[in-house]
């Protein structure tokens, strides 16, 4: 029996998310591959981009040319350009900051008004020329010029020289071998250096000329970001224009070359001149992948407005053919949203057309009312293995499709939605599949009495259709569940009383119910509780710069047991016990069971606090539920309790020691003396990108009637370093003691320049839903140039979800588009 991976708490035996049993278990690509997780978000092993294909072998080889790099900090450095920002983010419709298509645009530097001329020497003829000598300054509006001679003609106010001259405005310092200018005609320059001032780039050109409204079209150009002194990449073009009011540049017959070797070429190519959003075609880039083969992709980014914008993204795999994919994002006061795909006409390795599209959205409507939408939908359960750039490939057993209504008052709230999911996990056979909740309608209340609401009365209540996906057999139909509840909340300093008197109505209209089972089913039953709590606290440490609490809790819950063996099973199951759960008054998720109770939870938490702004340095808590009368209600395949005890819990956090966090949280048997349930994370992070992580999970395999929930034995090393300067290490690797064999391995390195990055990975890892179908090894090679275009790097995210805490040192924006889809 392989390892079954460790899902996050709130999952790892069901979810707390009433969705389904069969759902909240089970992620097929964990459960039968040995793919590790965690008990907490964050923990599931993530694939890094790059990686596509299910071969046991592939090499990936990355070349972006888009992305401002952060430059490493380091002392030792030389001092690196000042980066633009990135335009990832869309402003408001309302004039956010992002500046766009639409906003105004810059003015070219003045040029207007007399001629200041200083030399210390000039000459003049009765023509009206003069010869000006010797520290030669010329200034009109925010223009200046200066040169060791030139020439001087008044009847049309221009300048020229044959020797040194040295050009500045706001915009661009150009220094060349010879030059002209006019007011009225510009200027032209020989054999040019130029810097751009508002941006970090420089370059040189043949030929050089500024239009009076402030374009630039250089002929011969060389154009790079990096500083001086550094050529590590340059473009090299035919010509260039630099249009410095819209903020533009465009070149022909474009050639970029990194430490002289030629990286690609390009007819025509467009980047910006500052941090704004704009139109026109990225960089294009190339790879190679297992499935698709060979792949050019060439996107094209449309700023539409401040507040939309599109990117065009297609792929030509020499294997799967053309993937036409995009993504759409706009922003409104009121409303936001993206919808992206992937379409492939025809697949030539599928022998058949296939699809990925996506939509979410959220819409503030009038009278407080709310519109979300989340669905997604692919046109095979292979297509995720096949494409995935992340942990989708192995690790999707569902995707949902979900629209909400919803209305928020004061004492009101109102739920109206529809839920349906398309399975993903083929192995997962069809009576296993969840529930669709077509619909799903919950309506609640809630209302004080009195100083402070010290009465509390309300209601919770739902009405849902649970239908079965298509082909599966068993048991539909419509449930209705009402909960009213009264309390007191009696809340003072240093203490909290609520007693609370509930009464739980539960009833079915069956369709499809098994023989013998009743198609109208029903449950009522009382639900009595008795919740408090103190809170002590003093001062502690020298110079009482710390604050030492004790929170002692206590809930009685008192349910009478009904009999419960008729009632379906729609999306009810049983979380795992940690503090939280131990004071809830229904120790199962969903409406299906209500356990009968007749118990005390206890549970104490102790933390250390700073005493003058409140950071938390320590918490720990213990707990457990202690039964007068043992629970008898159970799930199907449940072994009933026997025990007077519930399991102990207990969890451990240590934060804000110097640069050292820890948590451990454990599960224990006190019948067994043995442990369900352990984790330990312990964190080392110095900095933003230098992070050590150690990990062990833990959790037993669960005995049910009629099978065993797989368990796993699980330790995690991951880090992030950085050695030397600009080099930065990265490696993880999960393995199962249980099974005595890695999970997953992965290990790379960076070397970041002030105007370049290269990445150089290997994983190894589980890509496909069968079980024992073997792991599969990537390698992946990643070179950035900045500059080109004002986009952020993908394997950043990635980096940050594979080792936990860790970012890159200068946090760079990205625009996310979609899973899918990323810079090769």
């Amino acid at each position: 029996m392989r390892a079954r991976c460790a899902l996050p708490s709130s999952a790892a035996r069901a979810t707390t998310n009433p969705l389904s049993a069969q759902l909240a278990r089970r992620s097929q690509a964990c459960e039968s591959n040995g793919v590790s997780g965690a008990l907490e978000p964050g923990g599931d092993i993530i694939m890094p981009p790059f990686m596509r294909g299910s071969s046991p072998f592939r090499i990936v080889i990355v070349v972006s040319l888009g992305g401002v790099l952060p430059a490493a900090a380091w002392a030792e450095e030389p001092p690196c350009p000042t980066r633009s920002g990135q335009p990832g983010t869309l402003a408001a419709a309302s004039g956010g900051v992002a500046a766009s298509a639409g906003a105004p645009r810059a003015q070219a530097p003045s040029g207007g008004g007399g001629i200041d001329l200083r030399s210390d020497r000039a000459s003049f003829g009765a023509d009206g020329k003069a010869t000006l000598e010797g520290n030669v300054l010329v200034r009109q509006g925010e223009r200046e010029i200066r040169a060791d001679e030139m020439q001087y003609d008044a009847r049309d106010t221009s300048l020229s020289t044959a020797g040194h001259i040295d050009y500045r405005d706001p915009i661009v310092h150009v220094s060349g071998a010879g030059g002209s200018y006019s007011a009225s005609a510009g200027a032209d320059f020989k054999s040019a250096e130029f810097d751009l001032i508002q941006r970090a780039a420089r370059g040189s050109a043949e030929d050089m000329r500024l239009t009076p409204q402030g374009v630039f079209r250089l002929r011969g150009v060389t154009f790079t970001t990096c500083p001086p002194r550094d050529s590590s990449w340059e473009l090299k073009a035919n010509t260039i224009t630099l249009d410095t009011r819209d903020r533009i540049g465009t070149g022909r017959g474009a050639r970029v070359d990194f430490k002289g070797v030629p990286l690609v070429y390009l007819p025509w190519v467009s980047f910006p001149l500052g941090s704004e959003r704009k139109s026109g075609f990225l960089f294009p880039s190339i790879g190679n992948t297992s499935y698709g083969g060979l792949q050019l992709a060439v996107p094209y980014y449309w700023n539409i407005a401040p507040n939309a914008d599109f990117t065009f993204q297609p792929v030509e795999y020499s294997r799967a053919g053309a993937d036409l994919g995009g993504d759409l994002r706009f922003l409104t006061h009121s409303q936001r949203g993206e919808i992206d795909w992937n379409y492939l006409p025809y697949d030539g390795s599928f022998h058949g057309s296939r699809n990925r599209v996506r939509l979410t959205e959220v819409a503030e409507l009038a009278d407080d009312l709310r519109l979300t939408a989340n669905a997604e939908n692919v046109s095979d359960p292979f297509y995720f293995e096949n494409f995935s750039l992340g942990p989708e490939g192995t690790s999707t057993a569902f995707v949902e499709r979900r629209a909400a209504l919803t209305y928020r008052g004061t004492h009101w709230r109102l739920d109206g939605e529809a839920q349906q999911f398309q399975t993903i996990d083929y192995t997962l056979p069809v009576s296993e599949r969840p529930y669709a909740r077509v619909p799903r309608i919950a309506v609640s209340a809630d209302y004080g009495l009195g100083a402070a609401g010290l009465v509390r009365y309300g209601f919770d209540s739902e009405v849902v259709d649970f239908q079965r996906p298509a082909g599966a057999i068993g048991v539909t139909g419509w449930r209705a569940d009402l909960r009213p509840t009264v309390s007191l909340d009696l809340t003072g300093p240093g203490y909290f009383v609520r007693p609370a008197l509930a009464w739980r109505a539960t009833g079915y209209q069956l369709d499809h119910a098994s023989p013998g089972q009743p198609r109208s089913p029903s449950r009522k039953l009382p639900v009595a509780s008795f919740d408090t709590g103190l809170l002590f606290e003093r001062e502690s440490g020298s110079h009482a710069k710390r604050k030492l609490t004790l929170e002692p809790r206590i809930l009685y819950l008192e349910v009478p047991y009904r009999n419960q063996g008729q009632l379906p099973v729609f999306d009810t199951a049983l979380p795992d016990l940690n503090p939280v759960e131990l004071f809830r008054t229904n120790r199962y998720v969903g409406a299906d069971r209500v356990s009968d109770a007749n118990q005390v939870s206890a549970g104490i938490t102790s933390r250390l606090l700073d005493a003058r702004d409140g950071r938390q340095f320590l918490a720990a808590t213990i707990g457990q539920t202690y039964y007068f009368v043992t629970p008898r209600v159970t799930l199907p395949g449940e072994i009933p309790a026997t025990d007077k005890r519930s399991d102990f819990v207990a969890q451990l956090a240590l934060t804000a020691f110097r640069h050292w966090s820890a948590d451990a949280a454990v599960q224990w048997n006190p019948q067994t003396k043995s442990s369900e349930r352990a984790q330990v994370n312990l964190q080392y992070k110095s900095a933003n990108n230098a992070v050590v992580n150690l990990a062990y999970r833990y959790q037993r395999s669960i005995p049910l009637l009629d099978t065993v929930e797989s368990g796993f034995e699980q330790v995690e090393a991951s880090g992030a370093w950085p050695i030397r300067r600009s080099w930065n290490l990265f490696a993880r690797e999960v393995y199962s003691l249980r099974d005595h064999e890695p999970l997953e391995r992965f290990a790379g390195f960076e070397y970041r320049a002030c105007c370049w990055r290269v990445r150089l990975g290997a994983r190894r890892y589980v890509s496909s839903h069968v079980p024992g179908a073997g792991q599969d090894t990537g390698v992946w090679l990643q070179l950035e140039l900045a500059g080109l275009a004002s986009v952020g790097s993908a394997s950043d995210a990635s980096l940050t979800e594979v080792i936990r805490g860790y970012a890159p040192a200068e946090a760079t924006a990205f625009k996310n588009q979609g899973p899918l889809s990323g810079v090769w």
